[in-house]
C-alpha cells in the first residue's frame, strides 16, 4: 500500500527494505485521489518500534494513507530523542482544528496506575473527547483500549493475578462485521498485560458489540457505534520478537521469569518463535481501513 510519511522518518529505509510500498512526498501531491488521514498517537517509550510494528500493520491496503504522529505534550518522553519527536510529531494543540478519517491510541506501559493518576491522562481526555467529533473511527490498543472504553462507557479495569502473556487463540464471533470479514473461526494474537476489563462487563454494556474472544485472554476485539470506536486488548501489531525482548526484559530486571505461554518452540527461550499471528493482524487493520474508507465522508469538515 502506499503510505506517506515524511521523507526522513528513520523507519521508512527498514520499511522499504522489505519492499513495503511507500509513495514519496512529491509523488503523494501529484495523485489525484484524496488519501485517507490516519493519526497515530504513539503513548508507547520506544516510539520508533512502534512507528515501525503500525506502519507494517497498514501497508496492506492499495488504498493511499497520509500518515500523522501525534504525542502527548504532558509528559516528558525519556526513550526517545528529542530531535526525533519535534521533526516528527504533532501535539494536539497543533492539530485539533484539523479531521481525520482514522485514529490510532497506542498502548502504554502505565496499566498498574490509575487512569487518574497517569500524568497526561487530562490530555488523552481531551483527545478522546475531539474524536467523537473530528474523527470518523477511532481504533484503541490495549491500554489505550482500556483507557478508552474507561472513559467512554464507564468500565473499570481490574489487576490479574499473574501478567497476561503470551500468544492466546480468539474465536470469531458476528464474522459478517466488515472488521472480521475473511477471518478463520479461530486466530492467534499476542497479550501482554495485567490488567483487564471483564468479558462479563463488556458483554452487559449494551453500546458494545464483541467480535473476538478468547477463553484464556477474555475480549480480545469490541466495537461501538458501528464501528467509530474500535477496541482492541492485545497486540497484532507485535512483531516475531517483542514478546521476547519483554521476557528478557523481566528477566534480568527480576520482575518476572514466567515464559510467554504458546510462543517459544516447547517453551525453550533458546529457540526463535514462531510468527503466528501476522496474516491476521494484517488483515484487521486492513479491513478498519477498507471500513473507514467505506463510512468516512470525501470532504473531511463533514465529519460529526
Amino acid at each position: 500500500m502506499p503510505i506517506k510519511v515524511q521523507d526522513t522518518l528513520p523507519v521508512r529505509e527498514i520499511l522499504e527494505d522489505e519492499n513495503l510500498f511507500l509513495v514519496d512526498e512529491n509523488r503523494a501531491t501529484h495523485q489525484d485521489i484524496r488519501p485517507l488521514q490516519i493519526a497515530i498517537l504513539n503513548l508507547m517509550p520506544k516510539k520508533e518500534d512502534t512507528e515501525l510494528q503500525l506502519l507494517r500493520m497498514l501497508s496492506n491496503t492499495p488504498l493511499q494513507l497520509d500518515i500523522t504522529f501525534l504525542r502527548t505534550m504532558s509528559h516528558m518522553a525519556v526513550h526517545t530523542s528529542s530531535s526525533h519527536l519535534r521533526q516528527f510529531y504533532y501535539s494536539y494543540d497543533q492539530v485539533k482544528d484539523r479531521r481525520f478519517d482514522g485514529l490510532i491510541i497506542t498502548g502504554a506501559p502505565v496499566e498498574k496506575m490509575e487512569y487518574e493518576e497517569v500524568d497526561y491522562w487530562p490530555e488523552l481526555c481531551e483527545i478522546m473527547e475531539w474524536s467523537k467529533t473530528h474523527v470518523t473511527s477511532t481504533f484503541h490498543i490495549c491500554w489505550g483500549a482500556q483507557a478508552g472504553i474507561y472513559y467512554h462507557y464507564g468500565l473499570q479495569k481490574k489487576m490479574l493475578q499473574e501478567k497476561l502473556f503470551g500468544v492466546f487463540s480468539h474465536e470469531v464471533i458476528h464474522r459478517k462485521e466488515p472488521l472480521v470479514r475473511g477471518f478463520d473461526d479461530y486466530f492467534l494474537i499476542p497479550h501482554s498485560r495485567y490488567t483487564e476489563v471483564s468479558a462479563d462487563d463488556i458483554h452487559s454494556c449494551r453500546k458494545l458489540k464483541v467480535l473476538a474472544e478468547s477463553k484464556e485472554a477474555g475480549v480480545l476485539l469490541c466495537i461501538a457505534k458501528r464501528g467509530r470506536q474500535v477496541f482492541i486488548f492485545g497486540h497484532g501489531e507485535y512483531d516475531r520478537l517483542t514478546l521476547k525482548e519483554e521476557y528478557i526484559r523481566d528477566t534480568t530486571g527480576g520482575i518476572s521469569d514466567a515464559i510467554p505461554k504458546n510462543y517459544f518452540p516447547d517453551d525453550d527461550p533458546t529457540k526463535t518463535p514462531l510468527l503466528q499471528w501476522r496474516s491476521h493482524s494484517q488483515l484487521l487493520y486492513s479491513n478498519w481501513i477498507n471500513m473507514v474508507y467505506q463510512t468516512t465522508p470525501y470532504n473531511l469538515d463533514d465529519i460529526h
